[in-house]
């Protein structure tokens, strides 16, 4: 029988919330500021999940030791933080999802490329602050596909891998999953398109976020069971 799933960890860009667009515009905003052409629209999804300075270098790797590195760093920053005064929205349904885990005793915690003080802000903006039990960002540990920060967030939650899933919508969520010994859960409704996905062979493939609850029920009814035949 399947371990039930006692601790979720989370992407948060286009796994949570729809903001992949915004993403993409800043990135291409970033590059026009400092004289560079921008990458287009794919190519720029196909980084997202990577902390900001490795997605500079897999887009851009002629600003690496440049004198334009910071100034784009700070024009992408800037940019973004403009279009999340009105913070990106969660995709349908995923809040109410999220409450009805933490009903089930879930234990909801956040493993995000960004930086921690973008995360604490939009955070802070969606009154969630004290929300999620624990969130790790690329900044202030090893960036995906490292499996460092879903060890950290074990460890902080006292649960093993075998009780743990990561769910996210790129390449590197998955990977970092799988490096991690988790269940992975690939949200092709975001970055990255589902045949992507599924070349990293994940233990789900969701079409809205709302279709995770179905692996819970799944372990609920399995428990419940149990329970009978025991009596």
């Amino acid at each position: 029988m399947t371990e039930p799933i006692k601790l979720l960890m989370l992407d948060w860009d286009g796994t949570l919330v729809d903001s992949i667009g915004r993403i993409v515009e800043s990135m291409q905003v970033a590059a026009r500021h400092v004289g560079i052409a921008p990458q287009n629209d794919a190519a720029i999804r196909g980084i997202i999940g990577l902390g900001l300075p490795e997605a500079i270098r897999e887009l851009h790797p002629e600003l690496l030791g440049d004198s334009r590195y910071a100034p784009f760093k700070d024009a992408y920053s800037d940019h973004y933080m403009a279009l999340e005064a009105s913070p990106s929205a969660f995709f349908n349904g995923a809040f109410e999802m999220l409450e009805q885990l933490r009903e089930q005793g879930v234990l909801l915690t956040v493993a995000t490329g960004k930086s921690r003080r973008g995360l604490d802000r939009v955070l802070s903006n969606k009154g969630l602050t004290d929300y999620f039990v624990a969130t790790r960002c690329a900044d202030e540990t090893a960036s995906k596909p490292d499996p460092l920060m879903l060890h950290e967030l074990m460890a902080y939650c006292g649960v093993k891998p075998e009780h743990a899933a990561m769910v996210g919508d790129s390449v590197f969520d998955l990977r970092m999953g799988k490096n991690a010994g988790v269940r992975t859960f690939a949200a092709a409704y975001g970055a990255m398109p589902a045949p992507v996905l599924l070349a990293e062979q994940p233990d789900g493939l969701l079409q809205q976020f709302t279709e995770i609850g179905n692996f819970f029920t799944h372990h609920s009814t399995e428990t419940e069971k149990a329970s009978e035949h025991a009596l």
